[in-house]
Protein backbone atom coordinates (compact mmCIF):
# COMPACT_ATOMS: atom_id res chain seq x y z
CA UNK A 1 0.00 0.00 0.00
CA UNK A 2 1.34 3.56 -0.67
CA UNK A 3 0.87 6.85 0.08
CA UNK A 4 -2.59 7.84 -1.45
CA UNK A 5 -4.01 4.25 -1.11
CA UNK A 6 -6.37 4.63 1.39
CA UNK A 7 -8.63 7.83 2.27
CA UNK A 8 -9.83 8.98 5.65
CA UNK A 9 -12.92 6.59 6.51
CA UNK A 10 -13.27 9.50 9.35
CA UNK A 11 -12.52 13.27 10.18
CA UNK A 12 -10.10 13.20 13.16
CA UNK A 13 -8.02 15.66 15.03
CA UNK A 14 -5.16 16.93 12.54
CA UNK A 15 -1.71 16.54 14.14
CA UNK A 16 1.63 17.01 11.58
CA UNK A 17 3.65 15.42 14.32
CA UNK A 18 1.63 12.52 14.95
CA UNK A 19 0.98 11.92 11.25
CA UNK A 20 4.97 11.90 10.34
CA UNK A 21 5.95 9.74 13.48
CA UNK A 22 2.98 7.25 11.57
CA UNK A 23 4.79 7.34 8.46
CA UNK A 24 8.08 7.02 9.58
CA UNK A 25 6.67 3.44 11.58
CA UNK A 26 4.80 2.34 8.33
CA UNK A 27 8.39 2.33 6.68
CA UNK A 28 9.74 0.78 9.54
CA UNK A 29 7.22 -1.78 9.15
CA UNK A 30 7.63 -2.16 4.95
CA UNK A 31 11.78 -2.19 5.48
CA UNK A 32 10.65 -5.06 7.89
CA UNK A 33 8.70 -6.85 5.73
CA UNK A 34 11.22 -6.71 3.33
CA UNK A 35 13.41 -8.16 5.41
CA UNK A 36 11.13 -10.81 6.20
CA UNK A 37 10.94 -11.55 2.63
CA UNK A 38 14.67 -11.47 1.59
CA UNK A 39 15.28 -13.99 4.90
CA UNK A 40 12.47 -16.60 4.09
CA UNK A 41 13.05 -16.68 0.14
CA UNK A 42 16.82 -17.67 1.34
CA UNK A 43 15.65 -20.43 3.38
CA UNK A 44 13.32 -22.09 -0.21
CA UNK A 45 10.28 -20.45 0.59
CA UNK A 46 8.56 -19.71 -3.27
CA UNK A 47 8.04 -16.13 -3.32
CA UNK A 48 3.83 -16.93 -4.59
CA UNK A 49 3.75 -18.92 -0.83
CA UNK A 50 5.51 -15.53 0.78
CA UNK A 51 2.53 -13.57 -0.94
CA UNK A 52 0.00 -15.89 0.71
CA UNK A 53 1.07 -15.31 4.73
CA UNK A 54 1.72 -11.82 3.72
CA UNK A 55 -2.02 -11.19 3.02
CA UNK A 56 -3.65 -14.18 5.25
CA UNK A 57 -1.82 -12.83 8.51
CA UNK A 58 -1.94 -8.85 7.29
CA UNK A 59 -6.07 -9.55 7.51
CA UNK A 60 -5.55 -9.61 11.23
CA UNK A 61 -4.60 -6.06 11.81
CA UNK A 62 -6.79 -4.95 8.60
CA UNK A 63 -10.02 -6.71 9.70
CA UNK A 64 -9.42 -4.89 13.43
CA UNK A 65 -9.18 -1.82 11.61
CA UNK A 66 -12.05 -2.25 9.61
CA UNK A 67 -13.97 -3.22 12.83
CA UNK A 68 -13.06 -0.12 14.89
CA UNK A 69 -13.05 2.48 12.17
CA UNK A 70 -16.05 2.29 9.47
CA UNK A 71 -17.99 -1.40 10.14
CA UNK A 72 -17.70 -4.38 7.85
CA UNK A 73 -20.67 -2.49 5.94
CA UNK A 74 -17.85 -0.60 4.35
CA UNK A 75 -16.78 -3.93 2.70
CA UNK A 76 -19.82 -4.23 -0.23
CA UNK A 77 -18.84 -3.19 -3.19
CA UNK A 78 -20.62 -2.37 -6.59
CA UNK A 79 -17.55 -2.98 -8.49
CA UNK A 80 -15.45 -6.33 -8.21
CA UNK A 81 -14.45 -5.81 -11.66
CA UNK A 82 -12.61 -2.57 -10.58
CA UNK A 83 -11.43 -4.32 -7.73
CA UNK A 84 -10.10 -6.83 -9.64
CA UNK A 85 -8.02 -5.08 -11.60
CA UNK A 86 -6.63 -3.18 -8.97
CA UNK A 87 -5.53 -6.70 -7.55
CA UNK A 88 -4.24 -8.09 -10.61
CA UNK A 89 -1.37 -4.93 -11.52
CA UNK A 90 -0.53 -4.89 -7.59
CA UNK A 91 -0.20 -8.31 -7.32
CA UNK A 92 2.40 -8.18 -10.58
CA UNK A 93 4.03 -5.37 -8.62
CA UNK A 94 4.62 -7.37 -5.46
CA UNK A 95 5.73 -10.50 -7.28
CA UNK A 96 8.50 -8.60 -9.21
CA UNK A 97 8.74 -6.66 -5.98
CA UNK A 98 9.26 -9.36 -3.70
CA UNK A 99 11.55 -11.04 -6.56
CA UNK A 100 13.70 -8.16 -6.39
CA UNK A 101 13.89 -8.26 -2.83
CA UNK A 102 15.40 -11.98 -2.86
CA UNK A 103 18.05 -11.46 -5.72
CA UNK A 104 19.14 -7.69 -4.33
CA UNK A 105 20.96 -6.17 -1.79
CA UNK A 106 18.05 -5.03 0.84
CA UNK A 107 19.59 -1.19 0.36
CA UNK A 108 19.29 -1.42 -3.34
CA UNK A 109 15.76 -3.21 -4.00
CA UNK A 110 14.50 -0.75 -1.80
CA UNK A 111 16.04 2.03 -3.49
CA UNK A 112 14.83 1.06 -7.08
CA UNK A 113 11.36 0.96 -5.74
CA UNK A 114 11.47 4.70 -5.36
CA UNK A 115 11.20 4.99 -8.79
CA UNK A 116 7.40 4.56 -8.15
CA UNK A 117 6.17 8.15 -8.19
CA UNK A 118 7.99 8.95 -11.42
CA UNK A 119 5.85 6.25 -13.61
CA UNK A 120 3.17 7.11 -11.56
CA UNK A 121 3.07 10.38 -12.53
CA UNK A 122 4.09 9.30 -16.72
CA UNK A 123 1.55 6.87 -16.46
CA UNK A 124 -0.99 9.29 -15.25
CA UNK A 125 -0.26 11.56 -17.75
CA UNK A 126 -0.58 8.60 -20.55
CA UNK A 127 -3.68 7.09 -18.73
CA UNK A 128 -5.51 9.15 -17.16
CA UNK A 129 -4.71 12.46 -19.15
CA UNK A 130 -3.89 14.15 -16.45
CA UNK A 131 -1.93 17.26 -17.52
CA UNK A 132 1.84 16.91 -16.26
CA UNK A 133 3.78 20.55 -16.21
CA UNK A 134 7.01 21.18 -17.54
CA UNK A 135 7.92 21.64 -14.02
CA UNK A 136 7.30 17.54 -13.23
CA UNK A 137 8.39 15.89 -16.27
CA UNK A 138 11.88 17.65 -15.67
CA UNK A 139 11.35 15.78 -12.55
CA UNK A 140 10.82 12.56 -13.98
CA UNK A 141 13.60 13.10 -16.22
CA UNK A 142 16.27 13.85 -13.25
CA UNK A 143 14.93 10.59 -11.71
CA UNK A 144 15.00 8.42 -14.26
CA UNK A 145 18.70 9.32 -14.41
CA UNK A 146 18.64 8.62 -10.57
CA UNK A 147 17.85 5.08 -11.75
CA UNK A 148 20.57 4.53 -14.21
CA UNK A 149 23.28 6.06 -11.51
CA UNK A 150 21.43 3.21 -9.02
CA UNK A 151 21.66 0.06 -11.58
CA UNK A 152 24.85 1.71 -13.29
CA UNK A 153 24.37 -0.06 -16.69
CA UNK A 154 27.48 -2.35 -17.14
CA UNK A 155 27.04 -6.14 -17.60
CA UNK A 156 30.04 -6.86 -16.03
CA UNK A 157 28.48 -5.83 -12.02
CA UNK A 158 24.72 -5.28 -12.82
CA UNK A 159 22.67 -7.80 -11.56
CA UNK A 160 20.11 -7.80 -14.69
CA UNK A 161 17.03 -9.78 -13.52
CA UNK A 162 16.58 -8.53 -10.02
CA UNK A 163 17.17 -5.31 -11.41
CA UNK A 164 14.72 -5.73 -13.81
CA UNK A 165 12.34 -6.94 -11.47
CA UNK A 166 12.52 -4.12 -9.13
CA UNK A 167 11.69 -1.81 -11.93
CA UNK A 168 8.88 -3.56 -12.93
CA UNK A 169 7.78 -4.16 -9.02
CA UNK A 170 8.06 -0.13 -9.18
CA UNK A 171 6.26 -0.09 -12.24
CA UNK A 172 3.34 -2.34 -10.85
CA UNK A 173 2.77 -0.42 -7.84
CA UNK A 174 2.75 2.70 -10.03
CA UNK A 175 -0.05 1.54 -12.12
CA UNK A 176 -1.91 -0.03 -8.81
CA UNK A 177 -1.98 3.70 -7.46
CA UNK A 178 -3.34 5.15 -10.70
CA UNK A 179 -6.18 2.57 -10.39
CA UNK A 180 -6.91 3.27 -6.90
CA UNK A 181 -7.12 6.98 -8.06
CA UNK A 182 -10.03 6.03 -10.36
CA UNK A 183 -11.52 3.87 -8.39
CA UNK A 184 -11.18 5.67 -5.07
CA UNK A 185 -13.30 8.40 -6.24
CA UNK A 186 -16.00 5.94 -5.49
CA UNK A 187 -14.93 2.90 -3.01
CA UNK A 188 -13.66 3.52 0.81
CA UNK A 189 -9.81 2.84 1.41
CA UNK A 190 -10.53 0.01 3.79
CA UNK A 191 -12.84 -1.58 0.53
CA UNK A 192 -9.84 -1.44 -1.56
CA UNK A 193 -6.98 -2.46 0.66
CA UNK A 194 -9.57 -5.59 2.07
CA UNK A 195 -10.48 -7.13 -1.48
CA UNK A 196 -6.61 -6.40 -2.34
CA UNK A 197 -5.32 -8.65 0.32
CA UNK A 198 -7.84 -11.03 -0.16
CA UNK A 199 -6.65 -11.62 -4.10
CA UNK A 200 -3.45 -11.77 -2.01
CA UNK A 201 -4.11 -14.49 -0.09
CA UNK A 202 -6.32 -16.31 -2.67
CA UNK A 203 -3.47 -16.18 -5.67
CA UNK A 204 -0.84 -17.46 -3.05
CA UNK A 205 -3.04 -20.62 -2.12
CA UNK A 206 -3.92 -20.97 -5.38
CA UNK A 207 0.03 -21.47 -6.27
CA UNK A 208 0.19 -24.78 -3.27
CA UNK A 209 -0.03 -27.02 -5.97
CA UNK A 210 3.00 -26.09 -7.56
CA UNK A 211 5.42 -26.18 -4.98
CA UNK A 212 5.17 -25.02 -1.78
CA UNK A 213 7.77 -25.93 0.94
CA UNK A 214 7.05 -26.96 4.37
CA UNK A 215 9.39 -24.12 6.30
CA UNK A 216 11.00 -25.12 9.96
CA UNK A 217 9.14 -23.38 12.62
CA UNK A 218 11.74 -20.35 13.00
CA UNK A 219 10.58 -19.61 8.91
CA UNK A 220 7.03 -19.93 9.81
CA UNK A 221 7.14 -17.78 12.61
CA UNK A 222 9.28 -14.94 10.43
CA UNK A 223 6.15 -15.52 7.73
CA UNK A 224 3.56 -15.26 10.04
CA UNK A 225 5.49 -12.10 11.66
CA UNK A 226 5.91 -10.70 7.93
CA UNK A 227 2.12 -10.89 7.27
CA UNK A 228 1.47 -9.10 10.41
CA UNK A 229 3.95 -6.35 9.56
CA UNK A 230 2.61 -5.73 5.90
CA UNK A 231 -1.19 -5.17 7.88
CA UNK A 232 0.35 -3.07 10.28
CA UNK A 233 2.10 -0.81 8.03
CA UNK A 234 -1.17 -0.47 6.00
CA UNK A 235 -2.45 0.23 8.84
CA UNK A 236 0.12 2.99 10.28
CA UNK A 237 -0.09 4.42 6.95
CA UNK A 238 -3.43 4.69 6.78
CA UNK A 239 -3.63 6.26 10.16
CA UNK A 240 -0.65 8.40 8.90
CA UNK A 241 -3.00 10.17 6.26
CA UNK A 242 -5.97 10.47 8.41
CA UNK A 243 -3.83 12.79 11.03
CA UNK A 244 -1.79 14.63 8.55
CA UNK A 245 -2.14 15.92 4.79
CA UNK A 246 -0.32 13.51 2.20
CA UNK A 247 2.58 16.43 1.06
CA UNK A 248 3.27 16.06 4.86
CA UNK A 249 3.92 12.55 5.55
CA UNK A 250 4.72 10.95 1.98
CA UNK A 251 8.62 12.47 1.87
CA UNK A 252 9.08 10.93 4.89
CA UNK A 253 8.22 6.99 2.78
CA UNK A 254 11.97 7.62 1.99
CA UNK A 255 12.85 6.59 5.57
CA UNK A 256 12.27 3.33 4.61
CA UNK A 257 15.58 3.37 2.90
CA UNK A 258 17.42 4.03 5.92
CA UNK A 259 15.40 1.47 7.86
CA UNK A 260 16.30 -0.95 4.77
CA UNK A 261 19.97 -0.13 5.29
CA UNK A 262 20.67 -0.77 9.19
CA UNK A 263 18.88 -4.10 8.40
CA UNK A 264 20.59 -5.14 5.20
CA UNK A 265 23.94 -4.41 7.41
CA UNK A 266 22.77 -6.14 10.95
CA UNK A 267 21.37 -9.20 9.53
CA UNK A 268 23.35 -9.58 5.88
CA UNK A 269 26.88 -7.46 6.60
CA UNK A 270 25.52 -5.39 3.30
CA UNK A 271 27.07 -2.23 3.06
CA UNK A 272 25.53 0.23 0.68
CA UNK A 273 26.89 1.30 -2.43
CA UNK A 274 28.07 4.60 -3.36
CA UNK A 275 25.94 4.88 -6.55
CA UNK A 276 22.83 2.98 -4.81
CA UNK A 277 23.23 5.84 -2.34
CA UNK A 278 23.35 8.85 -4.72
CA UNK A 279 21.15 7.23 -7.30
CA UNK A 280 18.63 7.20 -4.73
CA UNK A 281 18.85 10.52 -3.39
CA UNK A 282 18.60 11.89 -6.84
CA UNK A 283 15.51 9.36 -7.00
CA UNK A 284 14.44 10.53 -3.88
CA UNK A 285 15.14 14.45 -4.35
CA UNK A 286 12.56 13.63 -7.52
CA UNK A 287 9.98 12.08 -5.78
CA UNK A 288 9.48 14.86 -3.35
CA UNK A 289 9.27 17.77 -5.79
CA UNK A 290 6.73 15.80 -7.49
CA UNK A 291 4.63 15.11 -4.82
CA UNK A 292 4.90 18.99 -3.38
CA UNK A 293 4.00 20.01 -6.91
CA UNK A 294 1.02 17.57 -7.33
CA UNK A 295 -0.23 18.67 -3.82
CA UNK A 296 0.06 21.91 -4.87
CA UNK A 297 -1.62 21.30 -8.06
CA UNK A 298 -4.65 20.20 -5.74
CA UNK A 299 -4.71 22.79 -3.60
CA UNK A 300 -5.56 25.22 -6.72
CA UNK A 301 -8.12 23.27 -8.08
Amino acid sequence: MSANETPAPHEVAQNNGLGILLRVIAMFCMAGLAAVVKWCSAKGVPVLEIIFFRNAFAFVPVLIYVWRTSGFGVLKTKRPGAHLTRSLIGLVGMICGFTAVSLLPLTQSTALSFSSPLWMTALGALILKERVGAHRWAAVAIGFVGVLVMVHPDPSHMAVLGTSMALVGAVGAAGAMITIREIGRTEPGPTIVFYFTLAGMILGLASLPFGWVIPDMATLGLLIFGGLLGGTGQLFLTEALRRAQVGVVAPFDYTQLVWASMLGFLIWGELPQTLTIVGALIVAGSGVYILLRETRRFQDT
